[in-house]
């Protein structure tokens, strides 16, 4: 009876259809940022230290704190809204980042791929350390192109750790409430409406059937597509 009325329920299809969709899209730009971060610190010049220390420090900051920020970046007023008050002064029109459905979702997404790219830039770092540089020195004998060099050699030495902060960006992805909660509050824009939200409001409810139903589908969903994603892509790298 509680999966019934949960399949049943809108708000539950929209949640899910939106989380999915924020998964989708911020799953592989987060491990791309974070894999382009890493090659880049990986290089030898003057502030390396400093820009890593830089874009790991949001790992360290608490997630209050960071969503204040942003709150104050995405504000559609141009008088408190730091985006939009250069946007005026540009003699531009301000957005609506967190109003309007065709910038809602992105707003989020981009905030969570910067909050998160940081912390995936360290594992993706350390596995650019364990690629022999003999590998390396080999392609340059041979004449290789930086391009050829990343394809033929670095993308299958990190293999095993792209499957890792995949998977990692995969279960982040599903927590994503917290960002979403406290920048734009307990019924957001419904283009913004995620599972997280859904499952806070039947908790403050107490409707604990179709949370727990929810629950239960969700961790069974997770589990899938993390054992498909290990077996297919990443079983082999042992």
């Amino acid at each position: 009876e509680n999966y019934q009325k949960l399949f049943s329920d809108k708000n539950f299809w929209l949640a899910l259809k939106n989380t999915v969709y924020f998964t989708v899209i911020v799953v592989p730009c987060q491990c791309a940022l974070a894999l382009a971060l890493a090659l880049l610190v990986s290089k030898k010049f003057r502030g390396v230290a400093v820009f890593r220390t830089m874009y790991f420090a949001p790992q360290l900051t608490s997630m209050v704190v960071i969503s204040v920020l942003w709150s104050v970046l995405y504000n559609a007023n141009p008088n408190t809204g730091l985006i939009n008050s250069i946007l005026v002064s540009l003699g531009m029109s301000p957005i609506k980042f967190l109003s309007d459905a065709n910038t809602a979702m992105n707003s989020i997404i981009f905030m969570s791929a910067w909050q998160g790219a940081g912390y995936q830039m360290m594992i993706f770092l350390a596995g650019l350390q364990g690629i022999p540089k003999d590998q390396y020195e080999a392609a340059a004998v041979d004449g290789a192109t930086p391009f050829q060099t990343f394809v033929f050699i670095t993308l299958p030495n990190l293999l095993p750790t792209v499957v890792l902060t995949t998977i990692l960006s995969l279960v982040n992805s599903f927590k994503v409430f917290r960002e979403a909660y406290l920048v734009a509050g307990n019924y957001p824009q419904e283009s913004i409406y995620l599972l997280q939200h859904l499952f806070n409001n039947w908790f403050l409810s107490l409707d604990i059937g179709k949370l727990s139903a929810a629950a239960v589908l969700l961790a069974l969903g997770l589990g899938c597509v993390v054992y498909l994603l290990y077996h297919f892509w990443g079983g082999g790298q042992e």
